[in-house]
Protein backbone atom coordinates (compact mmCIF):
# COMPACT_ATOMS: atom_id res chain seq x y z
CA UNK A 1 0.00 0.00 0.00
CA UNK A 2 3.07 1.89 0.81
CA UNK A 3 5.22 1.65 -2.47
CA UNK A 4 2.00 2.88 -4.81
CA UNK A 5 0.75 5.26 -2.66
CA UNK A 6 4.01 6.82 -2.91
CA UNK A 7 4.32 6.08 -6.69
CA UNK A 8 0.99 7.61 -7.58
CA UNK A 9 2.31 11.05 -5.40
CA UNK A 10 5.63 10.93 -7.29
CA UNK A 11 3.46 10.66 -10.14
CA UNK A 12 1.35 13.72 -9.39
CA UNK A 13 4.45 15.80 -8.91
CA UNK A 14 6.17 14.87 -12.05
CA UNK A 15 3.27 16.73 -13.86
CA UNK A 16 3.92 19.39 -11.89
CA UNK A 17 6.35 22.80 -12.93
CA UNK A 18 9.52 22.18 -11.02
CA UNK A 19 9.14 25.66 -9.16
CA UNK A 20 5.52 24.29 -7.98
CA UNK A 21 7.13 21.45 -6.87
CA UNK A 22 9.77 23.37 -4.99
CA UNK A 23 7.31 25.45 -3.06
CA UNK A 24 5.27 22.60 -2.57
CA UNK A 25 8.39 20.83 -0.64
CA UNK A 26 9.54 24.06 0.95
CA UNK A 27 5.58 24.13 2.39
CA UNK A 28 6.09 20.78 3.28
CA UNK A 29 9.39 21.13 5.00
CA UNK A 30 8.12 24.00 6.75
CA UNK A 31 4.61 22.26 7.84
CA UNK A 32 6.74 19.12 9.29
CA UNK A 33 9.77 21.64 11.26
CA UNK A 34 7.45 22.14 14.48
CA UNK A 35 7.45 18.50 14.92
CA UNK A 36 11.07 17.48 15.35
CA UNK A 37 11.04 16.94 18.48
CA UNK A 38 12.87 19.56 20.95
CA UNK A 39 15.93 17.42 22.26
CA UNK A 40 17.24 16.70 18.45
CA UNK A 41 16.42 20.85 17.44
CA UNK A 42 18.70 21.52 20.59
CA UNK A 43 21.55 18.84 20.04
CA UNK A 44 21.37 20.17 16.45
CA UNK A 45 21.84 24.18 17.45
CA UNK A 46 24.22 22.89 20.41
CA UNK A 47 26.60 21.32 17.60
CA UNK A 48 26.27 24.22 15.24
CA UNK A 49 27.38 26.59 17.97
CA UNK A 50 30.46 24.77 18.88
CA UNK A 51 31.15 23.52 15.27
CA UNK A 52 30.57 26.85 13.51
CA UNK A 53 31.57 29.26 16.51
CA UNK A 54 27.98 31.23 16.27
CA UNK A 55 25.84 32.23 18.32
CA UNK A 56 22.60 30.80 19.41
CA UNK A 57 20.10 32.65 17.38
CA UNK A 58 22.45 31.63 13.78
CA UNK A 59 22.87 28.38 14.95
CA UNK A 60 18.78 28.13 15.10
CA UNK A 61 18.46 29.33 11.53
CA UNK A 62 20.97 27.18 10.44
CA UNK A 63 19.26 23.82 11.86
CA UNK A 64 16.01 24.88 10.66
CA UNK A 65 17.12 25.22 6.99
CA UNK A 66 18.73 22.07 7.63
CA UNK A 67 15.65 20.12 8.67
CA UNK A 68 13.21 22.28 6.43
CA UNK A 69 15.26 21.56 3.05
CA UNK A 70 14.26 17.65 3.15
CA UNK A 71 10.74 18.89 1.88
CA UNK A 72 12.14 20.10 -1.81
CA UNK A 73 14.50 17.13 -1.52
CA UNK A 74 11.80 14.62 -1.24
CA UNK A 75 10.15 16.52 -4.60
CA UNK A 76 13.28 16.58 -6.38
CA UNK A 77 13.48 12.41 -5.40
CA UNK A 78 10.05 11.88 -6.95
CA UNK A 79 11.29 13.86 -9.90
CA UNK A 80 14.09 12.02 -10.63
CA UNK A 81 12.15 10.04 -13.60
CA UNK A 82 12.03 13.16 -15.78
CA UNK A 83 15.93 13.36 -15.71
CA UNK A 84 18.16 11.84 -18.48
CA UNK A 85 21.03 12.04 -20.43
CA UNK A 86 19.63 14.73 -22.52
CA UNK A 87 18.76 17.31 -19.73
CA UNK A 88 21.04 17.13 -16.47
CA UNK A 89 23.04 19.26 -17.45
CA UNK A 90 19.76 21.69 -17.21
CA UNK A 91 19.43 20.26 -13.39
CA UNK A 92 23.22 19.48 -12.31
CA UNK A 93 26.49 21.44 -13.45
CA UNK A 94 29.86 19.67 -12.74
CA UNK A 95 33.01 21.13 -11.87
CA UNK A 96 35.93 19.01 -11.72
CA UNK A 97 35.02 16.03 -12.85
CA UNK A 98 38.41 16.02 -15.03
CA UNK A 99 39.27 14.75 -11.65
CA UNK A 100 37.14 11.77 -11.68
CA UNK A 101 38.07 11.24 -15.25
CA UNK A 102 41.68 10.74 -14.54
CA UNK A 103 41.06 8.94 -11.21
CA UNK A 104 39.66 6.40 -13.87
CA UNK A 105 42.63 6.39 -16.00
CA UNK A 106 45.09 4.35 -13.74
CA UNK A 107 42.82 1.39 -13.92
CA UNK A 108 42.35 0.74 -10.54
CA UNK A 109 38.45 1.66 -9.78
CA UNK A 110 37.76 5.19 -8.08
CA UNK A 111 36.35 5.57 -4.24
CA UNK A 112 33.67 8.26 -4.07
CA UNK A 113 33.66 10.36 -0.88
CA UNK A 114 30.87 12.08 0.36
CA UNK A 115 28.78 13.13 2.50
CA UNK A 116 24.73 13.64 3.53
CA UNK A 117 24.94 17.25 2.08
CA UNK A 118 22.68 19.23 -0.40
CA UNK A 119 21.03 16.37 -2.32
CA UNK A 120 22.74 13.02 -2.37
CA UNK A 121 19.96 11.18 -4.27
CA UNK A 122 20.63 13.31 -7.09
CA UNK A 123 24.42 13.66 -6.95
CA UNK A 124 24.81 9.87 -8.04
CA UNK A 125 21.70 10.07 -10.67
CA UNK A 126 24.01 13.01 -12.28
CA UNK A 127 26.84 10.57 -12.16
CA UNK A 128 25.60 7.82 -13.51
CA UNK A 129 23.57 10.18 -16.71
CA UNK A 130 27.59 11.69 -16.94
CA UNK A 131 28.26 8.54 -17.82
CA UNK A 132 30.67 7.78 -15.35
CA UNK A 133 30.70 3.93 -14.13
CA UNK A 134 29.17 4.43 -10.72
CA UNK A 135 28.00 1.53 -8.18
CA UNK A 136 25.30 3.20 -5.74
CA UNK A 137 26.24 0.64 -2.04
CA UNK A 138 22.57 0.94 -0.76
CA UNK A 139 21.71 0.07 2.70
CA UNK A 140 18.64 -2.49 2.90
CA UNK A 141 15.47 -0.29 4.49
CA UNK A 142 13.71 -2.49 7.12
CA UNK A 143 10.57 -1.11 5.13
CA UNK A 144 10.12 -3.51 2.10
CA UNK A 145 8.23 -1.23 0.37
CA UNK A 146 10.57 1.70 0.69
CA UNK A 147 13.26 -0.47 -0.09
CA UNK A 148 11.32 -1.22 -3.08
CA UNK A 149 10.79 2.44 -4.02
CA UNK A 150 14.00 3.76 -3.00
CA UNK A 151 16.02 1.67 -5.25
CA UNK A 152 14.02 1.85 -8.21
CA UNK A 153 14.02 5.35 -7.99
CA UNK A 154 17.91 4.84 -8.09
CA UNK A 155 18.18 2.05 -10.72
CA UNK A 156 16.08 3.79 -12.99
CA UNK A 157 18.60 6.98 -13.31
CA UNK A 158 21.10 4.23 -14.88
CA UNK A 159 22.68 3.64 -11.76
CA UNK A 160 23.10 -0.13 -10.29
CA UNK A 161 22.71 -0.61 -6.67
CA UNK A 162 24.69 -3.03 -4.80
CA UNK A 163 23.78 -3.72 -1.27
CA UNK A 164 26.16 -3.59 1.52
CA UNK A 165 28.80 -6.53 1.20
CA UNK A 166 31.93 -6.50 2.77
CA UNK A 167 35.42 -5.04 1.75
CA UNK A 168 36.71 -7.71 -0.77
CA UNK A 169 33.34 -7.51 -2.96
CA UNK A 170 33.78 -4.22 -3.42
CA UNK A 171 37.24 -4.44 -3.96
CA UNK A 172 36.00 -7.21 -7.07
CA UNK A 173 34.13 -4.07 -8.65
CA UNK A 174 37.07 -1.30 -8.41
CA UNK A 175 38.72 -3.94 -10.08
CA UNK A 176 36.25 -3.83 -12.99
CA UNK A 177 36.79 -0.39 -13.03
CA UNK A 178 33.64 1.11 -11.81
CA UNK A 179 33.29 3.88 -9.18
CA UNK A 180 32.19 2.72 -5.30
CA UNK A 181 30.91 5.69 -3.66
CA UNK A 182 30.46 5.90 -0.03
CA UNK A 183 29.15 8.34 2.85
CA UNK A 184 31.66 8.96 5.38
CA UNK A 185 29.99 11.82 7.76
CA UNK A 186 27.89 9.66 10.17
CA UNK A 187 28.94 8.30 13.27
CA UNK A 188 30.38 4.85 12.79
CA UNK A 189 29.31 3.36 16.47
CA UNK A 190 32.61 1.01 17.50
CA UNK A 191 33.26 0.18 14.27
CA UNK A 192 34.68 3.50 13.18
CA UNK A 193 37.88 4.96 13.84
CA UNK A 194 38.12 7.96 15.89
CA UNK A 195 39.49 11.32 13.96
CA UNK A 196 39.26 14.76 14.44
CA UNK A 197 35.60 16.56 12.96
CA UNK A 198 34.90 20.04 13.71
CA UNK A 199 37.72 20.13 16.57
CA UNK A 200 35.93 17.17 18.20
CA UNK A 201 37.09 13.25 17.58
CA UNK A 202 34.40 11.55 16.01
CA UNK A 203 33.75 7.84 15.14
CA UNK A 204 34.07 8.17 11.47
CA UNK A 205 33.34 4.99 8.84
CA UNK A 206 36.92 3.70 7.77
CA UNK A 207 35.81 1.97 4.47
CA UNK A 208 37.02 4.67 2.31
CA UNK A 209 40.46 4.40 3.02
CA UNK A 210 40.52 0.68 3.92
CA UNK A 211 39.15 -0.15 0.02
CA UNK A 212 41.98 2.33 -0.86
CA UNK A 213 44.77 0.75 1.07
CA UNK A 214 43.71 -2.74 -0.26
CA UNK A 215 43.34 -2.51 -4.24
CA UNK A 216 45.28 1.22 -4.31
CA UNK A 217 42.54 2.83 -5.65
CA UNK A 218 42.31 6.44 -6.08
CA UNK A 219 39.91 8.13 -3.50
CA UNK A 220 37.87 11.47 -5.17
CA UNK A 221 35.84 13.47 -2.33
CA UNK A 222 32.28 14.61 -4.55
CA UNK A 223 29.90 16.85 -3.01
CA UNK A 224 26.62 18.59 -4.47
CA UNK A 225 25.34 21.77 -3.31
CA UNK A 226 21.82 23.56 -4.19
CA UNK A 227 21.76 26.60 -6.25
CA UNK A 228 18.89 28.06 -5.02
CA UNK A 229 16.83 27.89 -7.92
CA UNK A 230 16.33 24.29 -8.30
CA UNK A 231 19.72 23.72 -10.17
CA UNK A 232 22.71 21.92 -8.58
CA UNK A 233 26.35 21.88 -8.37
CA UNK A 234 28.33 18.78 -8.29
CA UNK A 235 32.32 19.37 -7.53
CA UNK A 236 34.82 17.06 -7.78
CA UNK A 237 37.80 17.41 -5.84
CA UNK A 238 41.71 16.21 -6.83
CA UNK A 239 42.38 12.57 -6.33
CA UNK A 240 43.40 11.96 -2.79
CA UNK A 241 46.47 8.59 -2.61
CA UNK A 242 46.56 6.22 0.58
CA UNK A 243 50.46 6.25 1.08
CA UNK A 244 50.57 2.75 2.13
CA UNK A 245 53.16 1.78 4.93
CA UNK A 246 53.45 -1.59 7.02
CA UNK A 247 51.01 0.37 9.65
CA UNK A 248 47.68 -0.29 8.16
CA UNK A 249 45.99 1.32 11.27
CA UNK A 250 48.11 4.32 10.78
CA UNK A 251 47.15 4.75 7.35
CA UNK A 252 44.11 4.14 7.66
CA UNK A 253 43.20 6.69 10.31
CA UNK A 254 45.81 10.11 8.28
CA UNK A 255 43.93 9.00 4.79
CA UNK A 256 40.27 9.43 6.63
CA UNK A 257 41.47 12.14 8.86
CA UNK A 258 42.60 13.89 5.43
CA UNK A 259 39.28 13.05 3.67
CA UNK A 260 37.25 14.24 6.94
CA UNK A 261 39.12 17.66 6.90
CA UNK A 262 37.42 18.22 2.99
CA UNK A 263 34.25 17.07 4.10
CA UNK A 264 34.18 19.32 7.43
CA UNK A 265 35.69 22.59 4.53
CA UNK A 266 32.28 21.37 2.09
CA UNK A 267 30.17 21.88 4.82
CA UNK A 268 31.48 25.19 6.02
CA UNK A 269 30.80 26.29 2.83
CA UNK A 270 27.22 24.99 2.79
CA UNK A 271 26.49 24.95 6.67
CA UNK A 272 22.65 24.90 5.93
CA UNK A 273 22.96 21.67 3.69
CA UNK A 274 24.28 18.98 6.00
CA UNK A 275 22.05 16.82 7.94
CA UNK A 276 22.77 18.91 11.57
CA UNK A 277 19.70 16.72 12.68
CA UNK A 278 21.88 13.41 12.91
CA UNK A 279 24.10 13.50 16.03
CA UNK A 280 27.72 13.03 14.32
CA UNK A 281 29.35 13.00 18.42
CA UNK A 282 27.13 10.18 19.57
CA UNK A 283 29.63 7.93 20.43
CA UNK A 284 32.60 8.51 22.86
CA UNK A 285 36.01 7.97 22.48
CA UNK A 286 37.83 5.44 24.09
CA UNK A 287 39.70 7.13 27.10
CA UNK A 288 43.17 5.71 25.42
CA UNK A 289 42.15 6.91 21.93
CA UNK A 290 44.28 10.72 21.09
CA UNK A 291 44.32 13.29 18.71
CA UNK A 292 47.17 11.59 16.51
CA UNK A 293 49.23 14.31 14.07
CA UNK A 294 51.15 13.67 11.18
CA UNK A 295 54.14 13.69 13.74
CA UNK A 296 53.08 11.32 15.94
Amino acid sequence: MLYWTVKMIGWLVCLLPSSWALRIGYGLGTLCWPFVPRRRKQMAEDNIMRSLEVDRPTAQRIARRSGVRFGPLFMEVLRLPLLNRENIRRFVRFEGEQHLWEALQHGRGVVLATAHSGNWEMLGAALAMYDFPIIGIAQRQTNRDMNRLINEYRTGTGMPIVYKQGVRDMVKLLGEGKIVGLLMDQDNLGDGVFVEFFGRLASTPQGAAALARLKGSPIVPVFISSQGDGTHLATAHPAVWLEKTPDRERDIFVTTQQLTRIVEQHIRDHPAEWFWLHNRWKTPPPESVGVKTDES
